[in-house]
């Protein structure tokens, strides 16, 4: 019978090695709210020493909506710019916007211009718009990372009336309780990076 072999391509994760998470902020349309709310989260991920934090802001990249196998060389350039952080990270966190009850065109080109990248990895959600908080947006993407092989935590972070819930330093005016809901969230991203990374030493993923 042929068994499995390890994954030597999977870094060895440690409780003592940072999970590697980039922090996709999902929009860019002008005048976004997006980093404020980036800033806020990047602050909290900071605070802790188990994870080491990278930035993906779809605004920095000009991908075309026009998918290919073959690149040209102008795509090719553009991806580079985001295509190694994602495929480095260990986990990530998706911030999303609500547009028109789901979340923003651009978003989901990053997403589905990458596969392997997102593949069997853990990804936190974190919302914000109107009376949803962004709510509607984040059940959409669930179905995506679902069919992209990624596992969606539970937990997420929502700010309902994005606006008026931050200051003008941009931060939350209850930072109680958003920032309750950040540990939980990201505790569960962690639980899960680390028991993914060594599922997949020991078993390659192959589904």
């Amino acid at each position: 019978m042929k068994t499995a072999t390890a994954d030597s391509t999977v870094p060895v994760q440690t409780s003592e090695t940072p999970v590697r998470v980039a922090v996709v902020i999902g929009s860019n349309r002008d005048g976004r709210f997006g980093p404020v709310v980036a800033d806020w989260l990047l602050a909290r991920i900071r605070e802790r020493d188990d994870f080491a934090p990278e930035v993906v802001d779809v605004a920095s990249v000009q991908l075309p909506t026009a998918l290919s196998h073959s690149p040209s060389p102008s795509v090719a350039a553009e991806l580079a710019k985001v295509t190694p952080a994602l495929a480095a990270a260990d986990a990530f966190v998706v911030l999303t916007p609500e547009y028109n009850h789901s979340f923003p065109a651009g978003l989901k080109n990053l997403i589905d211009w990458h596969y392997a990248e997102w593949r069997a990895k853990p990804v936190a959600l974190v919302s914000y718009g109107g009376l949803s908080g962004g709510l509607r947006a984040v059940e959409h993407l669930r179905q995506v990372f679902a069919e992209l092989h990624a596992v969606t935590v539970r937990d997420t972070v929502s700010f309902h009336g994005a606006g008026a819930a931050f200051d003008a330093e941009g931060q939350p005016r209850d930072p109680a309780a958003p920032a309750a809901a950040a540990k939980v969230m990201l505790d569960q991203l962690g639980w899960w990076a680390r028991a993914l990374s060594e599922a997949k030493r020991r078993r390659p993923y192959g589904g």
